[in-house]
């Protein structure tokens, strides 16, 4: 069995439909990040399904202007190389999305797998 097929397009649809679903007191506070859809990560970070890269909200202070954009980067060949059905997919891209979020919040790996993410 192969790896499961889908465009770039279905897949940053997906990524849409998880920020969709994020409950919007949540969004509203999200500030100065972007999220992005790659299709791998660099050859030392194979197995990653996303990243986040920025300076999270709990640690900004005072002197936080003029920054770039924060960045969530979902992977879309290792999801698909990891789910067998679209299903499984958009299951994935959920999680992944939320875990990335999650970190802009300030909220760690280890909180994070403590409440399944």
């Amino acid at each position: 069995m192969g790896m499961l097929t889908m465009t770039r397009e279905e897949f940053e649809e997906l990524v849409a439909d998880a920020l969709d679903s994020v409950p919007p007191q949540l969004t509203a506070v999200m500030s100065n990040v972007v999220v992005l859809v790659e299709d791998k990560p660099a050859a030392a970070q194979s197995n990653l399904l996303g990243l986040y890269e920025g300076i999270p909200l709990t640690r900004r202070g005072g002197w936080y202007s003029g920054v770039l954009p924060d960045r969530i980067t979902v992977y879309r060949l290792p999801i698909l190389r990891l789910c067998a059905t679209r299903e499984d997919v958009v299951q994935q891209v959920r999680t992944t999305v939320i875990h990335e979020i999650a970190h802009h919040f300030g909220i760690g790996d280890e909180r994070l797998e403590q409440l399944g993410y």
